[in-house]
């Protein structure tokens, strides 16, 4: 569903992803993660069209962004860490306005709206000014308009930022549901290493542009050698972290 061939962004003489291939399948969901500037952002405005590749290739449910970016496009639901929305409209307003964009029509939109401002506990203030929102209450708007035209790929970055705890059981069962249930994709990125152990079906570890990690769990640590570690134990092992832990313990001995 999402596939990148030899991916690369050069900025001046730094380059920041270096030929990175992936393939995430229907039904999954893929975790994304490593260190501050290891590439994680720029990978994904490179899936979502916001940034085009030095060189390279991404692929959207078989649609080449760079030859059909309509098509391609029209497919994914993108979530960035911070909700961008117009604060003078309402919830429901924000709604009809990007179903718009994609080209729902009135009826769609009614139709499926109400449902989606339900589950994200925004029902009661549907009518409301953005602007009086939380910022936990604006990303779920932001989560609610990206599910709207039903895209059969949601990418993610940072999904429980601003979310307290109802929230995001909210969200990670809406990933589930979206994903093994109807058979959707869901790539995200986080620093939220525990969410990533409990939701993610695979992992791809990146650092210093380059993927240096994937698979499940069990293989994970085969990858690793840690038989018995969770993901925070693998991911500072993989990405050498490991050595500051150890200095930090060492200072408070």
């Amino acid at each position: 569903m999402i596939k990148t061939e030899n991916l690369s962004k050069q900025f001046g003489n730094f380059e920041a992803v270096k030929s990175l291939n992936l393939e995430v399948m229907p039904g999954e969901i893929y975790g994304f993660l490593g260190p501050n500037g290891a590439g994680k952002t720029t990978t994904i405005r490179m899936l979502v069209g916001l940034l085009k590749p030095t060189s390279g290739k991404v692929y959207i449910a078989g649609y080449d962004l760079e030859q059909a970016p309509i098509s391609a496009k029209s497919l994914v639901g993108f979530i960035p860490d911070r909700p961008y929305i117009y604060e003078k409209l309402t919830a429901r307003e924000f709604l009809n306005f990007v179903g718009g964009i994609y080209g729902m029509s009135e009826a769609e939109i009614e139709r499926k709206a109400p449902g989606l401002l339900e589950f994200f506990d925004l029902k009661n203030w549907a009518d409301e000014l953005l602007e009086s929102f939380s910022h936990g209450m604006k990303q779920r708007v932001v989560y609610a308009s990206a599910l709207l035209h039903e895209p059969k790929v949601v990418i993610v970055d940072e999904p429980m930022v601003g979310m307290d705890p109802r929230g995001a059981r909210l969200l990670k069962d809406a990933f589930r549901d979206f994903a093994h249930q109807q058979g959707r994709t869901i790539f995200m990125s986080t620093h939220t290493l525990e969410v990533a152990e409990e939701v993610c079906d695979r992992i791809g570890i990146i650092s210093h542009g380059r993927l240096i990690a994937e698979g499940t769990m069990s293989e994970l640590r085969s990858q690793s050698r840690s038989a018995e570690a969770n993901l925070e134990d693998i991911f500072l092992k993989l990405t050498g972290g490991e050595e500051d832990k150890e200095l930090i313990q060492s200072l408070k001995g």
